[in-house]
């Protein structure tokens, strides 16, 4: 733990549903909700006028519309948020050159490498709140939640105390009585499975935590994680800020619209997946050990199954089959019996180097063609189509995005951020004049 409050934690607040508001007038002071739309999808965020309705990220998108109906309930832009992350990133590494990207709405900062007079906390609160204001500017109206603190523990607490748009700075010396009344869940790695075995042993609270003893703790929750814990229920953190996260893994999952029954498309799915991950892979420069498979059944449950290899690789044909073999065992085990709702393949234990350069010639199977897969509907997203909420352009009208589709016809609110709410037309969903709006051009 540091002697002064010198990390930072900036959290853009809201941030894939405040894209969409600054984007679309008419959503302005709205609810909005971004995520999956289909009646399989999942809540990635909220604006805070659908969160007073109780919708939260992570919830079925089928829970969130009972919840708020009247929400606009849109596709995720990714583009748009890459692009404004890109300019909040930029602003933090004008400050310091250790900034620690965690997602493309967060980041931790090191002020020691801030060219700073001092590091008192009049000092550091002026610098946050300059950020802010320059990241409202930057963004087009977007407001941060920062928190500053001795660590990156308690700078991540302290970001989200004062929600929306706040600051809050713990002073050296005030991190344990800052967290002693907090949950425990407070903690990175506190969540449900642990919350309630801690729990069971009478600890709800960080205070709980700190009276265990580490024995106690370990025989709990086990040696790795109850080390963690016994240290950070005392503000004992010390992980520097570092500026460049590796890529630990790449992976891709589909979740599926009607569950999945039927072996062998399933094994057909996963073979075009680990094809996905081998590009990503190659394109990368990288290669991975590790090939693990993700399965969710029809009642939530999550499996997960790994095999590591002596050597890495980047082979289609070896991810694809190491994929399916892991997923036979399930199958013959009995767990996907009763459907499956999502699958995914991913490679971990990366490198940037692959058999070939060890041994000359390739030692691994050529790999496999994608399967020429039915279309039996089973995706969103891989659907071609119009989405609620996607960048279209009208040839007469303009920019616009779209309200809503079905049926042959598609309609669209004329509307951008740079003017008043727009008016809204229906086109057939063939309509020539009528095409995806692209931030390239194309």
């Amino acid at each position: 733990m540091r002697s002064h409050a010198s990390v930072m934690h900036l959290d853009l607040d809201a941030f894939f549903a405040s894209v969409e508001q600054r984007d679309k007038p008419s959503l302005r002071g709205k609810p909005v909700v971004v995520g999956g739309v289909g009646g399989r999808g999942v809540v990635s965020t909220a604006s805070y006028e659908a969160r007073r309705y109780g919708v939260r990220s992570a919830m079925s998108t089928r829970e969130a519309r009972s919840r708020c109906p009247h929400a606009a309930f849109l596709s995720p832009r990714f583009h748009a948020y890459r692009a404004v992350s890109d300019v909040v990133m930029g602003l933090m590494r004008e400050l310091s050159p250790l900034v620690e990207p965690l997602s493309l709405d967060e980041a931790f900062v090191d002020l020691v490498a801030a060219d700073l007079p001092d590091l008192e906390v009049a000092t550091v609160g002026a610098v946050a709140e300059e950020l802010r204001s320059r990241v409202a500017d930057a963004t087009g109206g977007l407001t941060a939640s920062v928190g500053v603190g001795t660590s990156k523990f308690i700078a991540k607490v302290a970001s989200d105390l004062d929600k929306p748009d706040g600051l809050v700075i713990v002073p050296p010396g005030a991190e344990l009585d800052l967290l002693r009344p907090m949950s425990v869940t407070i903690i990175p790695g506190v969540g449900p499975a642990t919350a309630e075995r801690l729990r069971r042993a009478g600890i709800t609270t960080v205070a709980d935590l700190e009276a265990v003893s580490l024995d106690e703790l370990v025989r709990i929750t086990g040696r790795a994680h109850g080390a963690g814990l016994y240290a950070l229920a005392r503000a004992q953190d010390d992980r520097p800020v570092v500026p460049e996260r590796e890529t630990k893994s790449v992976s891709v999952e589909g979740t599926y619209d009607t569950d999945l029954t039927d072996r062998p498309l399933m094994e057909q799915l996963l073979t075009r997946q680990a094809g996905e991950v081998a590009a990503r892979l190659k394109k990368s420069g990288l290669s991975g050990r590790t090939i693990t498979i993700k399965v969710r059944l029809h009642d939530f449950t999550t499996l997960n199954r790994s095999t590591t290899l002596p050597s890495p690789t980047d082979h289609a044909g070896t991810i694809a089959r190491l994929a399916r073999a892991l997923f036979a065992d399930l199958v013959e085990a009995g767990d996907t019996s009763g459907g499956v709702r999502l699958l995914g393949v991913g490679v971990s234990g990366l490198a940037d180097w692959i058999q070939e350069d060890l041994f000359g010639d390739s030692l691994e199977p050529e790999d496999e063609p994608a399967p020429d897969l039915p279309d039996p509907g089973l995706t969103r997203r891989s659907r071609e189509g119009w989405q609620p909420g996607m960048d279209v352009v009208h040839r007469e009208l303009g920019r616009g995005w779209v309200w809503g589709a079905g049926r042959g016809v598609v309609t669209v609110r004329f509307e951008t951020a740079r003017t008043p709410a727009g008016p809204v037309r229906s086109y057939a969903a063939d309509d020539p004049d009528l095409t995806p709006w692209r931030p390239d051009g194309s």
